[in-house]
């Protein structure tokens, strides 16, 4: 193990010293590369440091590596990392120097400006590759493999920088023309760089001070506090001097999204948190975390790659997964070589030590190289996406929030997802309080974009977890890439029965597709006079919505305003107004869409034939593709309503299920009509049942022991007859006059009272029968011995 870890930290000490030979060999003339990167004098740069630096050498990074530390003169008497890596110090902008701003993130420009004029390594370089310190390299970037060209850059998609389509840009460049949501990682020519980083840093301090246009709705930034002036700094100083990029979807990903299947991402940012099974990593948590300079402490270890391959059977999820655990394990593999290289004694053995040190994951972890004919398929200027499909690409959302009565619903979502057929991925916007997702438990189950709650509007105050959807759409629209052509948007309490495709229903741009909410009666009347310049165009739908991206990307703003608009109305609150059966605005982010809609003159293609709630009698012949069990409906003596289960942890408790509903067989063949309607409804609980034992399955619960299996069964049964019993005479009172009109949520509900009740006698039950089973055991095992003993006495 000794002679492993010497060998280990011999090889990593040697690498720097052989990059220049590996650029001479990689590069012709005109080929010179240099990769910098900027930080800050802190332990939080300084771990992402020794992470990125250690990736860059396992990647075989051709040409030299500066990491650019700006310190102001106070900080650098104390500071602990001047050794890691080669180092230009630079002085600190923290601070401006000249308006006494405080925006650390200014020393990304300043610190490439102090570069090109002061360091001897720029006098010799062809070719620049920037990158964060929060990132990890899989792979050498190599810009002409990549496509970059003089004059024409290659860089990451920044989708949520709105001030390139708007007046900021206009305000702030003199030619908005040119103006790309780029960032992530920059590739150019050093002349291209020399030409841009006076403006980069000009542009930056100029936007920085443009406090009047830091809204969120000119910025997209989420804060509204400028905090990503930087980033525009560059894109307006790149459109200045004319650079137009090629923009590239799949060299960069952030751990926790899926990629794109065929491609191999070069780059891991990790700057969003991201959880695989129980585990997860936040880098924010570490923010004070001196992990470079405590010997042998590393990041808590993720799963093995064994146990990822068991998590998931989607096999893109599945490698979502391992790339995730790929960031953090080379992350910690850097650590331990850094500790080694700086004198620390030898670790304790432990079996993931010695999992960072096997063969196995020196297999997993080599060098991947880019695909140069994928470039030429995949780069665009103008981030147009390209596909042989004769189908545009499509991208299903649904929003949810961090708690167990949206876990068990997203476990039946995503299971209808995988059976349905439908095309394209699927993501799960969770919206969540920093509170909130310390203890959350449900990361892992589906494709996941963290968002901001905003269950307590940030302004006002006010309570209404139901702006969470509009809300995270604009989230996602502004902070992830796709190049998907449609996004189909559902809610949580639905259950796929099958692909819900643009093409078949005639989506196309101006004309979304939806399913029809009759009782949004505000569209008739007053409030859409008030709340809308195009009241005519006003539609009542909902549900189902899909919609194409550029539609989206005008759309997601104002379908947040007009629902915080429309929440803030309670004047017109009354049900007569709006249909709301409890007067409270509940539905306001229903009215902001089609507020929004009509805004925009987004015509509606109106379809019923899409959604159905379970206890509607369906139209003859309708083959439906989404069930929305958003209220209570029943069949004979078995009833479901989602609310009945708004605080049971059904997810993490294993085995845990739904009452079953009643067999098909036993329905009767009277009316047509309420056969086919109850058979739908067996069908959605029936589902519903499957996705939780296919998730328990999944997560490996343990089965009952096959001592006592004989009688599992009929506990199970003596359970499940007591539950129905106590529940069936709660529900005949809550569910004899249940009205089935759309706006309706539910009539009634059992009490507290009764399902304490139920698990009181459930408890008692299963007492009693193992009581009696171990009764009969004693019994069997006295009377066994009472024969023997006579046996012998007589013998």
């Amino acid at each position: 193990m000794a002679a492993a870890i010497a060998g280990a930290v011999a090889a990593a000490l040697l690498l720097p010293l052989l990059w220049p030979a590996v650029a001479v060999s990689a590069a012709g003339e005109g080929r010179r590369l240099h990769t910098l990167f900027s930080v800050e004098c802190g332990d939080y740069f300084d771990w992402q440091a020794v992470g990125l630096l250690h990736s860059l050498r396992k990647a075989g990074q051709p040409g030299g590596v500066t990491r650019l530390l700006s310190c102001a003169p106070d900080q650098l008497a104390s500071y602990r990392g001047l050794r890691i890596g080669h180092t230009l110090q630079v002085p600190s902008y923290s601070r401006h120097p000249r308006t006494g701003d405080w925006y650390p993130a200014i020393n990304k420009p300043a610190g490439v400006v102090h570069w090109l004029e002061h360091s001897p390594e720029a006098d010799n370089v062809d070719w620049v590759v920037i990158l964060d310190a929060d990132q990890i390299v899989r792979g050498p970037i190599i810009p002409w493999e990549l496509g970059a060209e003089k004059g024409k850059p290659v860089a990451a998609y920044y989708g949520y920088l709105k001030g390139c389509d708007n007046i900021l840009a206009q305000l702030h460049t003199a030619h908005p023309e040119f103006c790309d949501k780029v960032g992530g990682i920059l590739i150019m020519h050093i002349d291209d760089l020399r030409a841009l980083a006076p403006l980069w840093l000009s542009k930056t301090e100029e936007v920085r001070q443009d406090k009047s246009h830091w809204s969120t709705n000119i910025t997209g930034d989420i804060y509204g506090m400028g905090w990503i002036s930087e980033m525009y700094g560059y894109s307006f100083g790149a459109a200045e001097v004319g650079l137009r990029h090629k923009i590239n979807d799949d060299i960069m990903i952030y751990p926790g999204y899926t990629p794109r299947i065929g491609t191999e991402p070069l780059i891991l940012h990790y700057g969003l948190p991201f959880k695989v099974g129980n585990w997860s990593f936040s880098k924010l948590e570490h923010h004070e975390d001196g992990i470079v300079y405590d010997c042998n402490r590393l990041f808590p270890p993720p799963p093995f790659p064994r146990e990822v391959e068991v998590m998931e059977s989607d096999p893109n999820v599945k490698r979502a997964l391992y790339l995730s655990i790929e960031c953090i394990n080379t992350l910690n593999e850097g650590l331990l070589l850094h500790h080694t290289s700086v004198g620390c004694p030898k670790p304790q053995w432990s079996k993931y030590l010695s999992f960072l040190k096997s063969k196995r994951f020196s297999e997993l972890t080599k060098p991947k190289y880019w695909n140069s004919l994928k470039v030429e398929n995949k780069l665009t200027v103008q981030h147009v996406a390209l596909s042989k499909s004769r189908h545009p690409k499509t991208h299903t959302l649904f929003s949810t929030e961090c708690s167990s009565y949206f876990d068990w619903q997203t476990v039946g979502l995503m299971h209808s997802f995988r059976v349905s057929g439908q095309p394209g991925n699927i993501t799960r916007l969770l919206s969540c309080t920093d509170e909130e997702l310390k203890n959350y438990k449900g990361r892992d189950l589906a494709p996941t974009h963290y968002v901001p709650s905003m269950n307590r509007h940030p302004l006002t105050g006010d309570w209404y977890p139901a702006i969470n959807k509009p809300a995270a759409v604009l989230h996602w629209i502004n902070h992830v890439q796709t190049d998907a052509e449609f996004i189909v948007i559902l809610d949580a309490d639905m259950i796929m029965r099958g692909p819900i495709t643009p093409w078949e229903y005639g989506a196309k741009l101006g004309h979304p597709v939806s399913t029809p909410y009759d009782y949004l009666i505000g569209c008739d009347n007053i409030l859409a006079k008030i709340h809308t310049r195009n009241p005519s165009a006003c539609e009542k739908v909902g549900g189902v919505i899909i919609m194409h991206i550029d539609d989206l990307r005008r759309f997601a703003m104002l379908w947040l305003h007009k629902s915080e608009e429309v929440r803030a109305d309670k004047d017109h609150y009354a049900t007569n107004i709006t249909g709301d059966i409890y007067a409270s605005g509940w539905i306001s982010e229903m009215y902001g869409y089609s507020f929004a809609a009509a805004e925009l003159n987004l015509r509606h293609i109106i379809k019923s034939d899409i959604l159905i709630y379970p206890g509607y009698v369906p139209l003859p012949g309708v083959n439906y593709k989404v069930f929305h069990y958003g209220l209570r409906f029943g069949v004979g003596d078995w009833s479901f309503d989602k609310a009945d289960w708004r605080n049971a942890d059904i997810v993490n408790t294993c085995w845990a299920k739904f009452p079953e509903p009643p067999d098909p067989s036993a329905i009767t063949k009277g009316d047509q009509n309420a056969r086919e309607r109850d058979l739908l409804s067996i069908e959605c609980g029936k589902a519903l049942n499957k996705a939780l034992y296919l998730h328990h399955k999944r997560r490996n619960c343990p089965r009952l022991s096959t001592t006592i299996g004989s009688i599992s069964k009929k506990i199970e049964e003596v359970l499940t007859s007591n539950m129905d019993v106590t529940r069936q005479q709660a529900v005949e009172r809550a569910t004899d006059t249940v009205s089935r009109v759309h706006g309706s949520k539910r009539l009634a509900r059992s009490s507290k009272m009764w399902i304490f009740a139920v698990w009181a006698i459930s408890v008692v039950v299963f007492l009693l029968v193992i009581s009696m089973f171990f009764s009969d055991r004693r019994r069997s095992a006295s009377r066994s011995r009472a024969s023997r003993s006579q046996k012998a006495h007589n013998l």
